[in-house]
């Protein structure tokens, strides 16, 4: 069961039990063909058991012994803080610490490789799970045997192996291992499924472990396939000089299944979410009619808001909504004397002060300036030989949609001199070789 690569160090994910210790015992055996490979067990203590400073000592224990007898094995341990919030999955949450912790530990060690121990059945489970909670081809694809993430290769050496052949190994080298109690919980969907499903499935279908990770392995291939479409579809429907925004009417022109699979890829590549079912259902059907009739609006999907304005969807997050409409009676002093950066919470944001060797305003012109909302009647001059016209005529001009209407308005001596969307008025602009500046809005995407 030879685990081992090309590589200076190698990390082994290790949690003490039984397929993690066996995955470890392994590869420091087969790095001893391989003068000058290290083996790391990166440890991740998560504070959530009773029993984890009990797993930790023996895992300090287990390397140090093993080290003893000449295996090329060290220990690296870090552990989490979760703060968890109300309606947190500490699964998901214990998940994704351990994965960070991981790969800081990995990097630290200078390890680009780091393995896990999931075998056949846990591959198995994974689909099988997947599968009950409406998952998709990329769902259903479970657990990949390899991966790239943060500059460090992630591998599953042992996802093709039965559970027993693992067990095995532990029984004819003795190896002595740590019981998760926690693996009995049925708070937990995967120990429910172990537990409860699993035994009855594997009595009824005796082949279920095999056929399931097959099935796996059948998406994860189909996935690339799919995946490779998206990619060349999707660009095919980006808004030309818009690469964000999706063309509403390409999108239309093309089948319905192709529709919901480049929105959900779309949204994904955007927002690193996935979209929601009720989100895809709701805009397959509310599109065609809104294309027709030329109507801007936004849908809630989860954290973000997917927004139509002229025919080209984009995506925001959500939480930029509760500053679409400020108070018009909100007004902040603000003084400018260089380059830097000004936070504005009452809309979001922040204003970026950036050097400039045209197209921008005098800094003195900044001293002092106020911050505030649109009232209504402001007027704006795009450049200097055209006609100033009504903020609101010059955002439809410009096809500035609604949601990049919402920034703050910058005044100086009483003359409007910058607005999101349409930059530095005209009658604002410093002379020609005059040090300057210009104004970016930056709202702030933190959701």
């Amino acid at each position: 069961m030879n685990a081992v690569g090309e590589c200076a160090c190698i990390g082994v994910a290790y949690s003490g039990g039984r397929d993690s210790t066996a995955l470890l015992h392994a590869t420091a055996v087969a790095a001893l063909e391989q003068p000058g490979l290290r083996v790391v067990a990166l440890h991740v203590h998560h504070g959530l058991s009773a029993q984890a400073d009990q797993w930790l000592a023996h895992a300090q224990a287990q390397c140090e012994a093993w080290a003893g007898q000449g295996l090329p094995v060290s220990l690296v341990w870090r552990r989490l803080n979760l703060n968890q919030n109300p309606g947190d999955s500490v699964e998901a949450l214990a998940r994704d610490g351990r994965y960070r912790a991981l790969t800081e530990m990995a990097q630290e060690a200078g390890a680009d490789t780091v393995l896990l121990a999931h075998h056949r059945r846990d591959q198995a489970e994974t689909f099988l799970l997947q599968a009950l909670r409406g998952a998709g081809i990329a769902g259903l694809s479970a657990m990949p045997s390899s991966a790239d993430r943060h500059g460090i290769r992630w591998e599953r050496p042992w996802l093709s192996q039965p559970r027993r052949a693992i067990e095995s190994y532990v029984a004819h080298h003795g190896l002595a291992h740590v019981e998760d109690d926690s693996n009995a919980d049925p708070r937990f969907a995967r120990n429910r499924v172990r537990l409860t499903v699993w035994p009855a499935l594997e009595s009824a279908f005796e082949q279920a472990e095999v056929s399931l990770a097959q099935s796996a392995s059948r998406a994860a291939d189909a996935l690339v396939c799919l995946q490779d479409w998206l990619a060349q579809s999707l660009a095919d429907l980006l808004v030309p000089d818009q690469a964000e925004a999706l063309s509403a009417p390409a999108l239309l022109a093309l089948p319905l299944p192709h529709q919901r699979e480049l929105l959900r890829h779309w949204f994904t590549t955007r927002t690193d979410r996935h979209l929601p079912a009720s989100a895809v259902v709701r805009l397959t059907q509310e599109l065609p009619s809104l294309v027709d009739t030329g109507r801007s609006i936004q849908w809630r999907a989860g954290a973000f808001d997917v927004c139509l304005y002229r025919g080209g969807l984009v995506c925001r997050p959500a939480a930029l909504a509760k500053h679409s409409s400020n108070d018009a009676s909100t007004r902040v002093l603000l003084s400018v004397d260089g380059p830097g950066r000004h936070a504005l919470p009452e809309w979001g944001g922040e204003l970026v002060v950036s050097v400039v060797d045209s197209g921008g305003m005098a800094l003195s012109r900044l001293a002092q300036v106020e911050i505030r909302s649109r009232e209504g009647g402001e007027d704006f001059q795009l450049g200097p030989n055209r006609p100033s016209r009504a903020l609101r005529k010059q955002f439809q001009a410009q096809a500035v949609p609604e949601w990049e209407r919402a920034g703050p308005l910058v005044f100086a001596q009483g003359q409007l001199v910058f607005v999101r969307g349409l930059g530095v008025d005209a009658r604002a602009l410093a002379a020609p070789g005059e040090p300057q500046v210009t104004l970016i809005w930056v709202p702030n995407l933190t959701i």
